[in-house]
């Protein structure tokens, strides 16, 4: 389980077909029922033969795909998230890093059916080129143990995906529990 970004099929004929499909169509409906949403809206897709199709709607960010989007905004979130609250987000620039970002998630032996709590987690402090984003973990002074199905994401930067997984992979593969 994981996610990359930038996702490659999203070119840009791709991405103007989301816009008049999916997203300016989605804003429309929000205004003719009177919502006046002032927020994330996640819109999950599916590439279908070059066509998106909408898989689901959140109003927050997902997980993994977090973990891939997030690092590459270069621009200053806190004051996009300020301006968003406020309502002045509109005519706001918001820049990405043209650097690929792979993310690779670390569960729990058994996810996502029953799986055991409080193991061990090793080779954290081995990480050196990634980041790390716990997700279920616990400290359990001083250790750090699992506390969920979905323990870690592994997230690595290159200059082209394939670099980006390896990366992810490579520092993974430092990191153990069962």
């Amino acid at each position: 389980m994981g996610s990359i970004s930038p996702v490659l099929f999203a070119n840009e004929e791709f991405m103007e077909r989301v816009d008049k499909r999916i997203v300016k169509p989605t804003i429309d409906g929000l205004i003719k029922d009177g919502i006046d949403y002032n927020g994330f809206l996640f819109i999950g897709l599916m590439n279908v033969g070059g066509d998106p199709f909408v898989i689901e709607y959140n109003v927050r960010m997902g997980d993994p795909e977090t973990e891939s989007i997030m690092p590459r905004i270069e621009s200053d979130f806190l004051e996009l998230l300020w301006k968003c609250g406020g309502g002045e987000l509109e005519g706001s620039d918001i820049s990405i890093s043209d650097r690929a970002v792979a993310s690779l998630m670390m569960v729990s032996g058994g996810y996502p059916e029953s799986y055991e709590k409080g193991k061990e987690i090793y080779g954290l402090t081995a990480i050196s080129e990634s980041l790390i984003f716990h997700a279920g973990t616990r400290m359990v002074y001083p250790n750090i143990e699992s506390s969920g199905g979905r323990v870690l994401t592994v997230t690595s930067y290159g200059d082209s995906i394939s670099e980006a997984l390896s990366t992810s992979y490579r520092e993974a593969n430092k990191i153990s529990f069962e």
